[in-house]
């Protein structure tokens, strides 16, 4: 009985942690690409230059680190700990499994937060070369295209 219950207990635990994964991934919904703006951006002045695309190389953006990830592997790796040995072993791998478990949730939601980017490098018209990374949203961008450097004093992305 007792270890039926363990069981279900990390049925549920598991439960947690691809719910907070879920919400993780969809945390980073805003994109970070050349198109999306967040409702921050809106109704900011602008200033647009042109340029010509001189390089374009993929690169990774790194996923995001929030707290969800650590708490949802945290409670996990607590539950599981809690099932070693008994009294004051149970204890100790509840805490054991749960800094564990924080660890791990915490790299887990890193990775499946990842996402592909790209580097696009600019001639201006002004003769400056600038560089500028992305979220990769299937732009295709080209050598030789002219393109639009949208920056707000903050945030710069290309464009066509």
């Amino acid at each position: 009985m007792a270890v039926s219950g363990k069981v279900r207990g990390l049925r549920a635990a598991g439960g947690v942690l691809m719910l907070a994964a879920a919400l993780a991934a969809a945390g980073c919904a805003s994109g970070l690409g050349g198109g999306p703006y967040s409702r921050e951006e809106a109704r900011r002045m602008m200033t647009v230059q042109y340029g010509v695309v001189e390089a374009v190389r993929p690169v990774q953006l790194e996923g995001t680190k929030s707290p969800l990830g650590a708490g949802a592997g945290a409670v996990v790796g607590g539950v599981a700990g809690s099932g070693v040995g008994g009294g004051r072993g149970q204890i100790v791998g509840a805490t054991v499994g749960a800094v564990a478990g924080g660890l791990a949730g915490a790299a887990v939601e890193e990775v499946a937060t990842r996402t592909p980017g790209v580097e696009v490098t600019v001639r201006l018209e002004n003769g400056r070369v600038i560089a500028v990374v992305q979220e990769d949203q299937g732009e295709g961008f080209r050598l030789g295209e002219r393109v639009r450097v949208v920056n707000d004093g903050g945030t710069t992305r290309v464009a066509r």
